[in-house]
């Protein structure tokens, strides 16, 4: 098995946040696993993006030039890394900020969501990216989602039951969103 994506967005979307969810909880169920962070100096604003690779077997390099998924979380990121993807892959959009239809490529699979606003009615709107996190586990089966749900209770037991619940809620609203689970 070998599985790659580019997770894209802006400073202060938690895009390395999750990047580095999914590279632990990869490497939490033996996976060989690169995660390569990538930001600009700005911090908040800047662009933000990482390349998680997941494999059975030993990976030669962290460096993806043609993911097979792309997570868009702004239109900045879905400008810059869309031509990228792989002819047939998986583009995994934010429509609260880039419309669907400013995707013209047909070659690929465009899921869309507005993470933002599912965010929100959760409680707390800085959880798009775990949003988004749910639906690409689900949707690529790159790790179980019982191993995410995991690990997020892992990073986030210490910061209180209330975030704790609401990233636990964020991800299993994001898997729901592929075929209704």
């Amino acid at each position: 098995m070998y599985h790659d994506v580019i997770i894209a967005g802006t400073g202060g979307q938690g895009i390395l946040l999750i990047g580095n969810l999914l590279a632990e909880t990869a490497m939490d169920e033996g996976r060989e696993v690169t995660f390569l962070p990538s930001y600009g100096v700005e911090m908040r604003g800047g662009n933000a993006n990482c390349t998680v690779v997941v494999s059975d077997t030993e990976v030669g390099s962290p460096a993806v030039n043609a993911p097979q998924v792309l997570i868009a979380m702004s239109k900045n990121a879905q400008m810059l890394f869309e031509p990228k993807v792989l002819e047939k892959g998986v583009l995994i959009l934010n429509s609260s900020l880039v419309p669907p239809d400013d995707i013209e490529r047909k070659d690929i699979e465009l899921i869309s969501h507005p993470f933002n606003e599912i965010a929100a009615e959760i409680g707390n709107s800085r959880l798009a990216n775990i949003v988004a996190l749910g639906l690409y586990v689900v949707k690529s089966g790159v790790v179980s989602l019982d191993s995410l749900e995991n690990r997020i209770t892992e990073v986030f037991s210490g910061r209180g039951k209330k975030l704790l619940a609401q990233n636990v809620e964020a991800v299993l609203k994001g898997a729901s969103l592929i075929n209704g689970r």
